[in-house]
């Protein structure tokens, strides 16, 4: 086991996960911020998710295990994720109350939501790491961290409608964000100690981060009437998140 890699992914994860509370800092300014400018955000934080996806998971898990594997560890990571958003109870502005019934307020509800969202996220950091390849795994990252930014703003928001002050609306939604060193350690852990496990890790943590997209942020960045701002969001995102992988990994 290579503990250095262990711990740079673990970091690495972490400060990704921290970038939902950089996302949410303007909370201690403002309590207004314009739908169409959250759902251009939302749109770019998808696009910058399937490049990852794309780029940095699926072509390496091809590349290193075949498509088929790539094809199972996709379907089943899309498959657990549908799982958890099944049984766990939270709440999506766009979709409602999810899950099972519960006795928690929507207000967190809503937080473990998209903290059920980061765990992925977290994980891709880790597979990306424990591959040896400390390039992509800090593009990875970095991706991460770009798109937790508006996500941890669009936490932040509604809780200081909810009368939460400026300072606790920013630590929970820097909060929801630090599920993803979790899924960082596991992810790196695993990798290092069983490598042959690495192209099934890549293509379940990409199947389950395409679930994310395709369920929960692309709905939710069309739901207020600026679906073309969250398209060209998405485009935005995607096109940033390829040069990154192409001039850094």
């Amino acid at each position: 086991m290579n503990t250095e890699i262990i711990w740079i992914g673990s970091i690495a994860s972490l400060l990704a996960g921290l970038a939902t509370g950089a996302g949410a800092i303007p909370v201690l300014f403002t309590k207004k911020v314009s739908d169409r400018l959250l759902d251009a955000m939302l749109g770019f934080s998808a696009g910058v998710m399937l490049a990852a996806t794309s780029f940095s998971l699926i072509v390496p898990a091809i590349d290193l295990g075949g498509p088929w594997v790539a094809v199972f560890g996709i379907v089943l990571g899309a498959f657990i994720l549908h799982l958890v958003d099944r049984f766990v109870p939270h709440f999506h502005p766009a979709l409602g109350l999810e899950g099972r019934p519960s006795r928690l307020s929507r207000v967190w509800l809503f937080v473990l939501a998209i903290t059920i969202h980061n765990f992925p996220e977290g994980l891709a950091v880790g597979v990306s790491f424990g591959s040896g390849d400390i390039a992509a795994g800090f593009v990875i990252a970095m991706a991460i961290g770009l798109q937790n930014m508006p996500e941890g703003l669009a936490v932040a928001l509604p809780l200081l409608r909810e009368g939460y002050t400026r300072r606790k609306a920013l630590w929970y939604g820097t909060l929801t964000g630090l599920v993803e060193p979790v899924g960082g350690l596991l992810g790196v852990a695993l990798v290092s100690v069983f490598m042959p496990i690495l192209p099934l890790g890549l293509a379940f943590a990409a199947g389950a981060m395409l679930f994310v997209v395709s369920d929960e942020m692309i709905p939710e960045s069309h739901r207020k009437g600026f679906e073309r701002e969250a398209t060209f969001g998405l485009i935005a995102g995607f096109v940033i998140m390829m040069l990154l992988d192409s001039l850094f990994a």
